[in-house]
């Protein structure tokens, strides 16, 4: 290979990773990428924080492309997460990821806070699942902590929520989950969202009503176990509840026995989305 074609090859180009031994260890020294392949190099502890800024009359929408990772962690290492987000008059954040999945003994703690106006729009998913269940794992991490807090104009409290999943010295929080392996919450707020709340809410209604009565339900996923007390469990369920001025917002919150309950359920309630976006939601 001559000098032009080494050249050519560096600048071609578009990742390039360097393990060396570092004091016993395999360790990566150098990492290298660009736009379109990304090297992730895992580290115990990682702390990120993001700000969004939604100007007046604007759209945004906020995903991920798979679940969010947390890795084990060593010692009392918590790996952290932080957005902070401004949502101007007449505008729309939607902020729909695919669920955090804690690895065995992780730590992991997120906080979201969201500034809005009094006709500002909020669609927000915020869930978890049990971890990795091809492993064996399931509510096997050591803490999880999500804080979501929505303040109107002027610092005023609107929205200020908090879940805390830790393991206890008596009863294993696998044990306290009573099989569900994930939950989630979703918030719409703003008055752009007015037809989705009210259908939200009539299908919570409905849906929790045909359970109590022993009907199936649409997303309903097919369950089997050797148990019988497992087999009486519904695969999803979930309540629903208005906050805010004049009802100006409403939160529902879901347990699930699958990941791909929440899927479809989200699907199908947030397909109203779809008139405002041009894409339907988790799709």
């Amino acid at each position: 290979m001559n000098k032009e074609e080494e050249e050519e090859e560096e600048v071609m180009e578009t990742g390039k990773i360097v393990i060396e031994k570092v004091r016993g260890k395999s360790t990566v020294t150098k990492s290298f990428s660009k736009y379109p392949l990304k090297f992730i190099i895992p580290r115990k502890g990682d702390a990120i924080s993001c700000k969004l800024e939604i100007g007046d009359g604007c759209t945004a929408v906020l995903t991920t492309q798979s679940s969010t990772k947390v890795y084990k962690s060593l010692g009392s290492k918590c790996s952290e997460q932080y957005l902070e987000a401004e949502i101007g008059s007449d505008s729309m954040l939607v902020l729909i990821p695919d669920p955090v999945t804690c690895f065995s003994t992780a730590r992991y703690f997120q906080k979201q806070v969201f500034r809005v106006r009094s006709d500002s729009n909020l669609v927000l998913v915020d869930w978890i699942t049990s971890g990795r269940h091809e492993s064996g794992e399931k509510w096997d991490f050591t803490l999880y902590k999500s804080t979501n807090n929505i303040f109107l104009e002027g610092e005023q409290p609107l929205f200020l929520d908090t879940v805390l999943l830790e393991q206890g010295s008596i009863v294993p929080l696998a044990e306290r989950m009573q099989d569900y392996q994930v939950i989630a919450m979703v918030v719409l707020l703003g008055p752009m969202l007015r037809h989705i709340q009210g259908q939200v809410q009539e299908d919570v209604k409905r849906m929790m009503a045909e359970q109590l009565q022993g009907s199936p339900v649409r997303w309903d996923c097919q369950i089997t176990s050797n148990t019988r007390d497992f087999a009486k469990k519904p695969s999803l369920i979930a309540s629903c509840s208005a906050f805010g001025h004049k009802g100006g917002g409403i939160i529902v919150r879901i347990a699930s026995l699958t990941t791909e309950s929440v899927y479809q359920f989200l699907k199908h309630q947030l397909a109203g989305l779809e008139a405002l976006l041009g894409v339907l939601p988790y799709s």
